[in-house]
């Protein structure tokens, strides 16, 4: 391992226009990051890589590489990339257990946070860094959000949730698992109880339908809801998925891990939402993918289909009459999630979209004053660094705006 990220470090041009850098979301400094490397500063690139991106120790290991550091890298155009995730890895799992954290004077405000996972995690750190005063209310019982619930322990060892959890604790910041705000707490309580501003980081977790019969069916499950806690199922041998990204290709190779011994995607087209990663993955787990199939309907014995009849452009221009039934013991619907509408139900002027995302203007504040809002909740289901670049604006923002209360 240690070789190997050595042998990459020494691969790096340092362009002068790093195009990798650009094409990370939170803009790495990449090529001073590996420079720091190569002399052996491992401390000092692990504390500037955790001060640009809190959660560099999880993006180096989940991110979409192929599509942005990697993918942008200029040797990557005729032969292979540098693989910055591998050396970011190393240099991010090294630090976060050796990082010495300085405990900054205390600021006389204190701000909420709603939702433990990657944007509310960054916000958290990222103002208790500040001196602010952090409490995170977290539905679930432990901190994570998809990291901890949606992504599996194959791609994400847990444990490096747990070592997130203990530095944020040294920090200062205060954690009540099992508390949802918009049940008996309230936004309006935080406000009442002397939280001078709000961030809502609480993603989206509300499986999308497919409005067809069968759908109630004890065989039929979401998969954002299967990921959450795979031993609960029992799927059987034959397992059906519709929809083709990156969230049925975890899945789908779960599902692989978990006994099923044949598991197959379906897709109405012949894309694939899917990195090509994440693709190659599942399919050397064994994950076969169809193409050209529209659910009609789910029965006990597995879903209907319908062929789809496309043009030379390769293009949906129809479906045929006849319908097709495809045995299987499970069916697992993983199309898309969105947001949960307890909070904009339950506090006066937040308001959301018709598809009950939150609307922020261009300092990620709410219609809600003092209600800050970043991630998932805001933009739809995204990947964890696009959450931490939305949720550090965020943090400056109400950075400023706690500052200007306090002066006002």
């Amino acid at each position: 391992m240690a070789l190997h990220i050595i042998d990459e470090a020494n691969r790096c041009l340092n362009c002068k226009k790093p195009m990798c850098q650009q094409g990370c979301p939170v803009h790495t400094p990449i090529p001073h990051i590996i420079q720091m490397f190569r002399e052996n500063r491992i401390m000092e690139a692990g504390k500037e890589l955790f001060d640009n991106n809190p959660l560099s120790a999880i993006c180096s290991t989940v991110c979409n590489h192929e599509m942005q550091c990697a993918g942008h890298c200029v040797l990557g155009k005729k032969g292979n990339p540098v693989h910055f995730s591998s050396i970011e890895n190393y240099i991010s799992d090294t630090y976060l257990d050796r990082m010495k954290l300085e405990i900054p004077e205390k600021k006389h405000q204190k701000a909420a946070v709603i939702g433990a996972g990657p944007a509310g995690m960054t916000v958290s750190i990222e103002l208790a860094k500040k001196g602010y005063d952090v409490t995170v209310f977290e539905w679930k019982d432990k901190i994570g959000g998809i990291m901890q619930y949606g992504i599996p322990e194959f791609r994400l060892p847990k444990s490096v949730l747990d070592r997130y959890k203990k530095r944020m604790e040294e920090l200062g910041i205060r954690i009540r698992p099992n508390t949802t705000i918009g049940a008996v707490l309230k936004i309006d309580d935080l406000f009442r109880d002397g939280y001078a501003a709000v961030f809502v980081g609480t993603g989206t977790w509300k499986p999308k339908n497919l409005d067809i019969h069968g759908e109630c069916l004890g065989n039929v499950h979401f998969g954002i809801d299967y990921l959450a806690n795979p031993s609960a199922y029992s799927l059987g041998e034959k397992v059906a998925i519709i929809g083709m990204g990156n969230a049925a290709m975890d899945v789908a190779r779960t599902a692989l891990r978990h006994g099923a011994q044949h598991v197959s995607l379906f897709a109405r087209g012949k894309q694939i939402a899917a990195s090509s990663h994440e693709v190659s993955y599942a399919r050397l787990d064994g994950a076969e993918f169809v193409f050209g199939k529209a659910i009609e309907s789910i029965t006990e014995k597995g879903p209907v289909f319908r062929s789809a009849i496309f043009d030379e452009n390769d293009k949906v221009i129809g479906y045929g009459e006849k319908t097709e039934l495809v045995e299987a013991d499970s069916v697992i619907i993983s199309v898309s999630q969105g947001p949960r509408r307890k909070l904009i139900r339950t506090t006066v002027g937040l308001e959301g979209s018709d598809n009950g995302l939150l609307l922020v203007d261009e300092n990620c504040m709410t219609t809600r004053p003092g209600v800050f809002a970043a991630g998932d909740v805001v933009h739809g289901s995204k990947t964890v660094v696009h959450a931490v670049e939305g949720a550090k604006r965020a943090a400056e923002s109400m950075i400023r705006y706690m500052e200007a209360l306090e002066k006002a």
